[in-house]
C-alpha cells in the first residue's frame, strides 16, 4: 500500500556518494525529516525522460524552490550511489541531494515500486514528487502514465 498525504516519510537506509567517492549510508528519516523538503523519484538515472524532462526542471528552478521556503531538494532512484552521483554531476545538479536506493527498500516502503522487467530494468520506482514538512508528506503526486506531468517541478512550485 502506498504512502499518502499525512503519513510520515519511511525511515530506511539508502546511500549518497561521499566526498571521498565512496557510498555513504544515510537514513531517509534524517535526510527528509527536517524542514521543508521536495523529494522527486525517477525510474532510472540517465534514462531519457528522467534526463531530458524531469531532472532539468528541478535544476533550472532551484532558486525559485528556495524562494518558496524549500530547505532541500532530493532526488531518489533505484540506482547505486555511484550512478546517482555521476548523473547529478552530468545534470549540473550540485545543489540537489542524490540518493541511491540500490536495493529499492525505500521505494518499497513508500509503496511505489514499478515492474520495469519488460524493459530490462527490473523493479524500479514509480515517478513521483512529494513535498515533505518535518517528516510528514504534505503533497504527493504520482505519475500514472509514462510522462512527466504531475511530478514536474512546475507543478511542485504551484503547490508550495
Amino acid at each position: 500500500m502506498a504512502v499518502s498525504v499525512g503519513d510520515n516519510i519511511p525511515d530506511v537506509e539508502v546511500r549518497v556518494l561521499g566526498d571521498d567517492g565512496a557510498p555513504t549510508p544515510v537514513q531517509t528519516g534524517d535526510v527528509l525529516g527536517t524542514g521543508k523538503v521536495v523529494l522527486f523519484a525517477v525510474p532510472g538515472a540517465f534514462t531519457p525522460g528522467c534526463s531530458k524532462l524531469h531532472m532539468p526542471g528541478f535544476v533550472q528552478n532551484e532558486a525559485e524552490l528556495a524562494a518558496k521556503g524549500v530547505d532541500k531538494v532530493v532526488c531518489i532512484s533505484v540506482n547505486d550511489a555511484w550512478v546517482m552521483g555521476a548523473w547529478g554531476e552530468a545534470q549540473g545538479a550540485a545543489d540537489i541531494m542524490m540518493l541511491g536506493d540500490g536495493n529499492g527498500e525505500f521505494t518499497e516502503a513508500m509503496g511505489l515500486t514499478s515492474d520495469k522487467s519488460g524493459a530490462g530494468m527490473g523493479s524500479r520506482s514509480r515517478r513521483y514528487a512529494a513535498i515533505i514538512e518535518d517528516g510528514v508528506i504534505t503533497s504527493l503526486d504520482v505519475e500514472e502514465g509514462g510522462g512527466v506531468d504531475v511530478s514536474s517541478c512546475e507543478v511542485v512550485i504551484s503547490k508550495l
